[in-house]
């Protein structure tokens, strides 16, 4: 009860910051980061997301926290044919728990909710073709999301401006483990087949940014 009281503070603030025209952040605390993480669910404002987001599979991000404070997050995400592998670098902007990268387009992320140990919620904004595109992510230690975790999620979602077609649950493609540990030739064989599938580009600018 408390944890989700103080969630529930949580989106408060972030209204209010919304109203302002500031999503909000939290302060992050990096050691409790660190680690594997699934990308269970997101929210954005990009036509190529709208157009396409049905194929859109669980990922997995695996999170390091460098000695000057640095963030290295390594991406293992499904796309047709193939799994997707590749590595970013976030640096802190010196604003609490908001991060910069220029790896594949500017990005900066900043977090928005955590419980400090199962979930957090976080809101990134890419630069592309002179636009700026909006992106809110739920990430879980777990591939199971309780069902009030995901109840969060949409409400914040729908407070940053999204509305309910642009929210989306992520489902699960198999056991996601064999996206971090499979080897290369067994990576394909859990691809994701589809009959017209979108480029791979655009599963690693969705999903990617912490």
């Amino acid at each position: 009860m408390r944890t989700m009281g103080l969630s529930l503070g949580l989106v408060l603030l972030c209204l209010l910051r919304v109203q302002a025209g500031d999503p909000g952040s939290v302060e992050l605390d990096e050691r409790k980061i660190a680690g594997t993480w699934y990308i269970t669910a997101m929210a954005s404002d990009s036509e190529s997301y709208l157009q396409n987001k049905d194929q859109l599979k669980m990922a997995m991000a695996n999170i390091e926290v460098l000695g000057d404070g640095d963030l290295k997050v390594s991406f293992a995400i499904p796309a047709p044919g193939r799994c997707m592998k590749f590595e970013s670098i976030y640096k802190p902007t010196g604003n609490p728990g908001e991060y910069y990268s220029s790896d594949r387009g500017n990005k900066t992320v900043r977090l928005v909710d955590t419980d400090g140990s199962s979930y957090m919620v976080v809101f990134a904004t890419r630069e592309k073709d002179g636009k700026t595109l909006h992106m809110l992510r739920l990430y879980s230690r777990r591939q199971w999301v309780r069902p009030k975790i995901k109840l969060l999620f949409k409400r914040l979602a729908k407070l940053n401006g999204f509305t309910d077609k642009t929210i989306w649950i992520l489902p699960r493609q198999g056991s996601a483990d064999w996206l971090v540990d499979a080897p290369a030739k067994q990576c394909k064989t859990h691809a994701l087949k589809l009959q017209a599938p979108a480029p791979p580009s655009f599963f690693q600018a969705l999903l990617s940014g912490l």
